[in-house]
């Protein structure tokens, strides 16, 4: 915030605290105390910088609020008082829909929110509020709400909202949109300055350009902008609350060093329903890391998991192999493979130190070289998320005023539940030529990310001639020749060719949310770099 503030001239200064994961932590804040619920650190950097911001003139809207929006807005106020400001602070509630789980059939829930869109935001900044604090709304409605009230648009201006919905997409996730996370990163060189965060331009028409203040760490090219647009999305169509925004109508184009212009983005009526993200705690889980040196670790993990598993009949742990060693290594470590057992049960005693100090009894008793890779330890809740719908008009979405009025925001009523299909073009296909083996991201860049518990794989081409060879070889059963771990899961492909790139949407490989660490890489941010790494037969005179 503080880097932000002192960087160069804003209106709005935005911040996206809530990730699934946080919402389910925040939820087991508020069991211990209902007074809480919101991101804490928030105030702190507030306090840093709030004078800052009222003396420049710049707003700030965050969904820091979290479970709590009122409570945080309070706090907000307590703060300013103490460092002798005066501020005017709103907040948007409404997205809780815990305490109404059971009339919702949203089941047994510690936290359950709808994702609200960008009018409550807007209502706020309309009645001159400086700080904004709202709980879960879509993480682009932190753009869009600015954007609409300083520009004064309406409920169907679906293109401009579309196009504001495409920026707050770009600047959700920071510095991935400056070099962060980026597969090429390589090319940009980043040193070791702490990387810019983005910042938007947001103009009246809905178009933006990307970048960032001058003299920070990292880059804004259209291949760092076209890695966050794949992010964590679905098909072409990308669903919000107030409108839903057809990604496959981006159009990228450089705008001079470290800007990125975004144009041409279509937008149309939303869904009538809103998303709910619902979090529960699943139960308890633990793990244990068995090191496996050197020769014969196909029959050592074979010895541990026949000893161990007769010692908890019924918690049916779960056993992963990693084969990192090396044959004939010069170093210990990489000489040794890694046995990952992870248990889950409803009893923290018999998952806890139960299962954790009967593996470490095996010590003396167990296969040669026995060692683990931490001591014995506790049991630990874990949290499964869910997503369901409801009927937008089933949601009270209120804006309240820093005058502490309250004010209903109604949904919006042109809506669309059923769209037309999406005719794409797709490229004539490339001429066969030569081709030599190698690691595919040598061609395509990744990005890859969670969704409850399905994944995606954004993959994109850098040129015309990658991408009409790219988008005509790799299709699902190619993914999951590469992956295997795919194959017997559902694979969704979608081809966006204005960003000469594929999206991948790969169900229930994360099993029931990040929190449940279904696999070694539990939010899925590596699956891209994997599929990457992966030889394939690419034509010579592309590399």
């Amino acid at each position: 915030m503080a880097e932000m503030l002192a960087g160069g001239e804003l209106d709005v200064l935005t911040g996206d605290y809530l990730a699934e994961l946080t919402m389910l932590i925040l939820g087991r804040d508020r069991l211990k105390d209902p007074t809480t619920g919101y991101a804490k650190t928030f105030l702190r950097h507030l306090e840093d910088s709030l004078g800052t911001a009222l003396e420049k003139g710049v707003r700030i809207v965050s969904n820091a609020g979290g479970l709590n929006p009122a409570g945080l807005a309070n706090a907000v106020r307590v703060l300013a008082d103490s460092l002798g400001l005066d501020v005017l602070v709103a907040h948007v509630e409404g997205d809780d829909l815990q305490p109404r789980a059971d009339e919702l059939a949203l089941g047994d829930t510690l936290a359950a929110n709808a994702y609200l869109g960008a009018w409550g935001i807007a209502e706020c900044l309309d009645a001159g509020a400086q700080v904004v604090v709202t709980g879960r709304v879509t993480d682009a409605s932190l753009v869009v709400g600015p954007a609409a009230s300083h520009f004064g648009w309406g409920r169907t201006d679906w293109d401009r909202l579309a196009g504001a919905v495409v920026a707050g997409h770009v600047l959700e996730c920071g510095a991935q949109a400056t070099g962060g996370n980026y597969a090429f990163f390589t090319e940009l060189g980043l040193g070791d300055r702490p990387l810019g965060f983005p910042l938007a331009e947001v103009h009246a028409d809905g178009s933006s350009v990307i970048t960032k203040h001058a003299g920070t760490g990292g880059a804004v090219t259209t291949g760092t902008v076209t890695a966050q647009l794949l992010y964590e999305i679905g098909g072409p169509r990308y669903l919000g609350p107030d409108v839903t925004a057809r990604f496959d109508t981006i159009a990228l184009s450089d705008d001079g060093p470290d800007r990125v212009r975004i144009s041409g983005v279509r937008g149309e009526p939303p869904p009538s329903t809103l998303k709910v993200g619902c979090n529960a705690l699943g139960g308890f889980r633990n793990e244990v890391t068995f090191v496996l040196t050197g020769l014969d670790v196909e029959a050592k993990a074979a010895l541990v998991q026949e000893q161990l598993s007769a010692r908890f009949a019924g918690l049916e742990p779960r056993w992963t192999l990693a084969r990192t060693d090396h044959a004939d290594a010069d170093v210990q470590e990489e000489a040794a493979a890694l046995l990952h057992c992870v248990v889950r049960g409803p009893d923290a005693k018999r998952v806890g130190r139960a299962f954790t100090g009967a593996a470490i009894e095996l010590a003396l008793a167990s296969y040669p070289g026995f060692h683990v890779t931490a001591p014995p330890g506790d049991a630990s809740p874990y949290g499964v998320f869910t997503a369901a719908f409801v009927d937008a008009g089933q949601v009270l979405h209120v804006a309240v005023l820093p005058d502490g009025t309250r004010v209903d925001i109604a949904p919006t009523t042109a809506t669309d539940d059923d769209p037309a299909p999406i005719d794409l073009y797709l490229p004539t296909p490339r001429a066969n030529t030569r081709t030599v083996p190698a690691p595919l991201g040598r061609i395509v860049g990744a990005r890859s990310g969670d969704k409850g518990g399905h994944a995606n794989i954004g993959l994109w081409t850098r040129t015309d001639d990658a991408f009409s060879w790219f988008v005509h070889q790799f299709d699902i059963r190619r993914l999951q020749e590469l992956l295997p771990e795919t194959a017997p899961l559902l694979v969704v492909r979608h081809v966006l060719p204005n960003l000469r790139a594929v999206n991948l949407v790969i169900e229930d490989v994360l099993g029931e949310g990040v929190a449940y660490n279904a696999r070694h890489d539990p939010q899925a941010k590596a699956l891209g770099e994997w599929l990457r790494s992966r030889t394939v037969l690419v034509p010579e005179d592309l590399l």
